[in-house]
């Protein structure tokens, strides 16, 4: 899968890295070129899978990266936001675009104002949100296990295409991929991030507000 990254920090350092090692080819774009090279270049030493394997991880434009992915992920700070999409053009048009981003400060999301809608109604692509809820350094372990349970992944969006494209990155992390609902839920994906990650930089165990699924009431599976 050709992946265009509509960034070029951590989060398209972490994500990117795991999807070119698992073999895709990843675009990284950013706001200084020579800055995006370098980072491609390091990006590719830390994915070869063989002593004699080569990722693939290039770097290019906004526009460029865009163009290349048969998926997009938008992984840009909210400040920036519009100015990206702005210069990424059209071609992110009916593609996947997967979106990872949150709030500048958890205290300061708007529930009005949406960032997956917001990508959507810029970009005209099948947004799906997605990988929000974890710090840069959880999507860099190989595979992302916690007390011998691989990580839970929320997607909300409305394609069926989109979404199975983000349940094969989701899985090729070594992750579980779990259905979300439709994109009028990523608000809710979104405050939930705004509102766990106001707790762990409280020092908060956010994962201790929640029981295990057993002991959650009587509800329907699946």
């Amino acid at each position: 899968m050709r992946i265009g990254i509509l960034g070029a920090g951590g989060m398209a350092d972490a994500l990117g890295t795991q999807w070119a090692r698992a073999g895709h080819t990843v675009m990284i774009s950013g706001r200084d070129p020579g800055r995006s090279t370098a980072q491609a270049g390091e990006m590719r030493a830390q994915a070869v899978r063989t002593p004699a394997g080569q990722a693939d991880v290039r770097a290019g434009t906004w526009a460029e990266a865009a163009c290349f992915g048969e998926v997009v992920m938008v992984a840009v700070r909210e400040a920036g936001l519009v100015d990206v999409l702005r210069a990424a053009g059209a071609s992110m048009r009916g593609k996947p675009v997967i979106d990872v981003t949150n709030a500048a400060a958890p205290d300061r999301y708007d529930p009005t104002r949406p960032i997956a809608r917001l990508i959507s109604d810029l970009t005209g692509g099948h947004v799906v949100k997605a990988f929000n809820l974890c710090h840069v350094d959880v999507w860099r372990m190989t595979p992302p296990v916690f007390g011998g349970r691989p990580l839970a992944v929320p997607l909300c969006g409305d394609d069926p295409a989109a979404m199975d494209a983000a349940r094969t990155l989701v899985a090729d992390l070594g992750c579980k991929p779990l259905n979300g609902g439709g994109l009028d839920r990523a608000t809710q994906l979104e405050a939930t991030a705004a509102f766990v990650i106001g707790l762990w930089f409280g020092g908060a165990d956010a994962q201790a507000i929640l029981p295990p699924l057993d002991s959650s009431g009587a509800h329907g599976q699946g």
